[in-house]
């Protein structure tokens, strides 16, 4: 019997690139064997803002209904999966409100030894992607935990060529998910799953 493993995807998106990815991830690692928990980081943004952006508005009132995180989405996973889309070549200001809210659990020891990977999006090329992820990895290292990047392990990889985890080049928005970034999503799902559930299995049998 295969070791059960709990998966959760935490990301934050303004317009709908990261949450579809979210949800590809989501949905693979389900596929994988996983029990999943898809979870949206709170809004900081004014309304005034929001409203600004019809491609804004519109995508928080299609995903209302999808749970806000909560620390306790971090005790309960196996393997967190965090989606941000690049600012400035930094996780965005809503997911890293999430992570500052993490001291207490960082400090009692309950964010060490899960499995973590991550994915991202930008409007360009390139475009802060690959720093993006980077910066997001900082915050692992302190947390103790197993970051399990996608690295050129599926001939996919050498396609979309992001080792870091999954990325989506949208254009202004008007670039949907296509093939090639669904096929990352399912490779990086696939990989976190498989090392998660060899990561725990392993420590049960030590304890």
């Amino acid at each position: 019997m295969p070791t059960s493993v709990n998966v959760a995807v935490i990301y934050y998106s303004s317009t709908g690139t990261i949450s579809t990815i979210a949800k590809a991830i989501a949905k693979d690692a389900e596929n994988a064997g996983a029990q999943v928990r898809l979870r949206k980081a709170a809004e900081l943004a004014p309304q005034a803002a929001i409203d600004s952006n019809p491609a804004w508005a519109e995508h928080a009132r299609a995903t209302a209904d999808i749970t806000e995180v909560s620390p306790d989405d971090m005790v309960w996973a196996d393997a967190v999966v965090f989606g941000t889309p690049t600012r400035y070549g930094n996780v965005t200001a809503q997911l890293k409100q999430f992570l500052d809210t993490l001291g207490g659990l960082w400090q009692a020891g309950k964010l060490a030894d899960k499995v973590y990977s991550g994915f991202t999006a930008s409007s360009t090329t390139h475009g802060g992607q690959e720093s993006t992820l980077l910066a997001l990895y900082n915050t692992i290292y302190h947390f103790g935990g197993i970051l399990v990047p996608p690295g050129y392990t599926d001939p996919s990889k050498f396609v979309d060529g992001n080792p870091y985890g999954t990325s989506h080049v949208s254009g202004q928005g008007d670039i949907p998910v296509g093939e090639q970034t669904l096929t990352a999503a399912r490779v990086q799902a696939e990989r976190v799953v498989k090392f998660t559930r060899a990561v725990k299995a392993g420590l049960a049998a030590e304890n």
